[in-house]
């Protein structure tokens, strides 16, 4: 058995000519809690897309239990366990919360387990419970937040990345957010976190990568974190309070 769920290997990636992740390494370890962070425009999203197979990568490898996936479809990969909740939107608006749920289900590999997930999806989140027939396109920002890591969740991978999922959500909301995301990886899953609220990502995640110019150029757990002069420089000396908007890679 690997001793990784996820290796990565000097995976470098661009659109067109602009080079955007340069030689990224990275493990990510069975059941892992991981935060990645870091300035707007420097690669964060792209990781995801890359692991997801929506983008193809330049140079490097990408290994699932060590099996070269970096070829692979977005659909295989998806198959294969790795689940992609990407930042915005994403839900089919004229559908209800059953039923966008049951999107997340849709493989043949989890579908016979729907309903024991959609308990469990309902576990994390009552609200969902409260207005399963309700369409998504009437539902709060939380409220369609909840549902897209919901059907994340219905998709029974073996770790779930998260991009920005606190983006424009209230402090209560962020606090339902950060309950449900660790009673998931409870189960077992692994989880990658892109985030920029830092106080949210402390709340979760185990260990931290900081992405700055297409590199990880600061990994550690969160004890590490205060002395590191990457990490105050970025923070202006105050964690928590990250310097920029908020906006996608």
């Amino acid at each position: 058995m690997p001793n990784s769920l996820i290796e990565i290997r000097g995976l470098s990636v661009g659109y067109g000519n602009i080079q955007v992740l340069r030689g990224i390494d990275l493990a990510i370890e069975f059941g892992e809690r991981i935060g990645i962070f870091g300035p707007n425009g420097h690669g964060k999203t792209t990781l995801l897309e890359t692991i997801s197979g929506l983008i193809t990568p330049w140079e490097g490898e990408i290994l699932l239990k060590g099996q070269r996936i970096d070829s692979w479809s977005p659909r295989q990969i998806l198959e294969a366990g790795v689940v992609h909740v990407c930042q915005g939107n994403t839900l089919f608006p004229r559908m209800t919360v059953l039923e966008n749920l049951y999107c997340g289900a849709y493989s043949r590999r989890v579908w016979k387990d729907r309903r024991r997930s959609i308990k469990q999806v309902f576990q994390l989140f009552p609200r969902l419970a409260e207005r399963r027939g309700q369409k998504a396109c009437t539902l709060s920002g939380g409220e369609r937040q909840m549902l897209a890591i919901g059907a994340g969740i219905m998709a029974g991978g073996e770790v779930l990345m998260l991009d920005e999922p606190t983006l424009g959500l209230s402090p209560a909301v962020r606090g339902e957010l950060s309950q449900a995301i660790q009673e998931a990886a409870r189960g077992g899953i692994a989880i990658v976190l892109v985030e920029q609220d830092f106080d949210f990502l402390s709340e979760i995640v185990s260990r931290f990568c900081m992405v700055e110019e297409g590199r990880i150029v600061f990994e550690g757990k969160p004890e590490q974190i205060s002395g590191n002069q990457v990490l105050e420089m970025y923070f202006g000396g105050a964690a928590g309070s990250p310097g920029g908007c908020r906006e996608t890679d």
